[in-house]
C-alpha cells in the first residue's frame, strides 16, 4: 500500500462531536482515489460505481494528518478495483478501511469504454 495524499483536519471539518465528519471524509476519499483510478486507467473520465463497506476504526481530530493509502486490486477491460487504507500520518492509527472502490472508464455520454491501461502495466 503506498500513500499518496494528505489532508489536515480543521475546525470546519469537525461535525457535533468535535471530530472529524464522515461526510468530509468520504468526500476526500472519493476525490483522491478517482484521481489514483484515473492514473491506473490512463483515463479522464473514471466515475465512481461501487464503494464497499467503509470500516471505520478511528476519529481524527483537529490538526490531525491524515493519508490516503491506495493499492490496485484488479483491472478490467473499462474498470479498474481499488482498495484504500486512511490512517494518521503522525502515529499511523488507522481511521478507515475500504475494501473495494470500482471505477468504471466511461465516454462524453457516460456510456462504459475501453480504458488505456493494460493489466501487465499497472
Amino acid at each position: 500500500m503506498k500513500y499518496f495524499s494528505r489532508h489536515i483536519v480543521m475546525p470546519v471539518h469537525l461535525n457535533s462531536g468535535q471530530s472529524l465528519c464522515c461526510g468530509q471524509l468520504l468526500s476526500w476519499l472519493n476525490e483522491e482515489a478517482t484521481i489514483f483510478a484515473s492514473c491506473q486507467m490512463r483515463s479522464k473520465f473514471p466515475i465512481t460505481k461501487v464503494i464497499s463497506e467503509i470500516n471505520f476504526m478511528a476519529s481524527a481530530q483537529t490538526g490531525d494528518i491524515i493519508e490516503f493509502g491506495f493499492e490496485l486490486v484488479s483491472l478490467g477491460q473499462s474498470s479498474v478495483t481499488v482498495r484504500c487504507k486512511i490512517r494518521n500520518k503522525v502515529n499511523h492509527a488507522p481511521i478507515a478501511f475500504i475494501d473495494k472502490i470500482v471505477f468504471v472508464n466511461v465516454n462524453e455520454k457516460g456510456l462504459p469504454i475501453p480504458h488505456g491501461a493494460r493489466a501487465n502495466a499497472a
